[in-house]
């Protein structure tokens, strides 16, 4: 059987990207549009919710003292920093070039990274699923 580590972040991932391919279909108004889904960037975080699953179900499996725990937490505020800092930073360069790129030339794919909403979203999303994952399992076993 699949951990409940892995089950839980699986459930976070799962759920994330069933939401940006919702917002993206109430975007674009059409729902055969999955390039929100296919791609990194905008809302919710996957990433985030991902990690965070995994943080908040170690912390509630293992306790917050764990070393475990520690690792886990220190790597997904990683991610939410790298996925608001680094990742927007280089999509909004990316924004920049393709300014300056020749009109019908064929752009290249551009990553805008995450707003703090899109992280906060994604962080919420994986707290949500964790609680979830950890009431259901302890429920009926």
């Amino acid at each position: 059987m699949l951990s409940i580590y892995l089950f839980t972040a699986a459930v976070a991932w799962a759920v994330a990207q069933a939401m940006k391919y919702v917002i993206g279909v109430i975007k674009n108004g059409r729902w055969s549009d999955t390039s929100r889904v296919l791609h990194s960037g905008n809302m919710p975080s996957v990433h985030t919710a991902t990690a965070v699953a995994l943080s908040v179900i170690i912390g509630l499996k293992d306790g917050t003292e764990s070393g475990l725990f520690a690792l886990s937490l220190l790597l997904t505020a990683i991610v939410a920093y790298d996925a608001m800092g680094v990742r927007r930073s280089s999509g909004e360069q990316g924004l920049a070039l393709l300014k300056i790129l020749k009109p019908g030339s064929k752009n290249p794919y551009l990553a805008l990274g995450h707003t703090p909403l899109e992280v906060a979203v994604g962080a919420i999303i994986g707290i949500v699923a964790s609680l979830l994952v950890a009431f259901f399992t302890s429920y009926f076993s």
